[in-house]
Parts: C-alpha cells; structure tokens; sequence
C-alpha cells in the first residue's frame, strides 16, 4: 500500500524499488510474489478506504504500508493520518498478515512542530502495535538532490537500488518466511 514513491511515478514500468523486491524475491527462489496497491497521490485515508478489499481479494502474509507523504503535503490533521495507518495496521493484523510500516519524514517548512510530530507517528504507531518499522523510507535519498526527479519529489530511477535496499534490510524479520520455498502451514 503506497502512494507515488511506490507506484513508479515518473519511471520506466518495472524500474520501481517494489519490481526490484519482486526480482530479489524470485531469485530467492521465493514462493511469495508482490502485488503492488500503491497510486499516485494516495492519502491515508484511501488506504484504509481500500485496503479491507485487497486484503481479503490477495489474503497477503505481509503488509508494507507506504503512505502519509501526501496527507503531509496537504496539510492534514495529523490525527487523521495516525488514526488511518493504525487502522490500516489493525486490520492488516486481523486478516493474519505482518505489517512492515515505511516511515517517512518531511521538510521543516511545514514548521517545526508539524515536522517533528508527523515524524513520530510512526515511531509511535510501530512500538505500540508491535510492527516492523523502516524508520526513514527515504534515507540515502532525500539528503541527495540528484536522486530526483525534475520536480524534486519523487526519486528517480537512480534512487530505486537505494529504497529498495532500505526496505529489504527492514524485512530481515521476514528474511526466512520469504526465502522459503513450501508454504507454511
């Protein structure tokens, strides 16, 4: 579940961090396969309005939920966005899948205040319903102007190796249930 920085924006079809997931995990010799929810311009709010459907339509055994930057960027309530990923958590949690939370952060010219708080959701929200976090999905990205776009927002492809490798570190606690090849009973 993401919004742009998941669903290629701006790159060629398959060049995207999650294709790079998915290439690692067939090489693997996983017996897990990606389906990626993530569109462009996603808030939180469309995530949990969506996700119930895709969780009983695929039954995933791991959730990545990739979402925020955009209730950020609107200026949302910062208690609507909490409120939308724990629910994206709880029901993901109740459907018998693992949620992997994407943290992200965004620049101080929302103020101080905004900036700090957005931040600690997801740290919050990670501790308290005992979730795997990536603390900062963009890190070795954001401090580098070159890995975007023309727009400045959304990584190029450049940074894809990069938001990959980020989000497979974070999945270590998942490292054996992906790299095996029977299903777990």
């Amino acid at each position: 579940m993401g919004d742009s920085l998941s669903a290629e924006y701006g790159l060629k079809r398959g060049a995207g961090w999650v294709a790079l997931l998915e290439q690692q995990l067939k090489k693997d010799g996983s017996r897990y396969f990606i389906f990626n929810a993530s569109i462009s311009g996603e808030t939180t709010a469309g995530g949990v309005a969506r996700l119930p459907a895709l969780l009983e339509y695929k039954k995933p055994k791991i959730v990545i939920i990739e979402l925020g930057a955009n209730d950020a960027l609107r200026g949302l309530p910062l208690r609507s966005t909490e409120q939308n990923l724990l629910n994206m958590i709880q029901i993901s949690k109740a459907a018998g899948a693992k949620v992997l939370l994407l943290g992200i952060q965004i620049p101080p010219n929302y103020g101080q205040e905004y900036t700090q708080n957005f931040k600690g959701i997801y740290a919050r929200l990670a501790q308290n319903e005992q979730i795997a976090l990536l603390p900062f999905f963009l890190d070795g990205v954001a401090q580098k102007p070159e890995l975007f776009q023309a727009d400045q927002i959304h990584p190029n492809a450049e940074a894809q190796p990069i938001l990959f490798k980020n989000v497979w570190r974070a999945l270590t606690p998942f490292h054996q249930m992906l790299k095996s090849k029977t299903p777990n009973l």
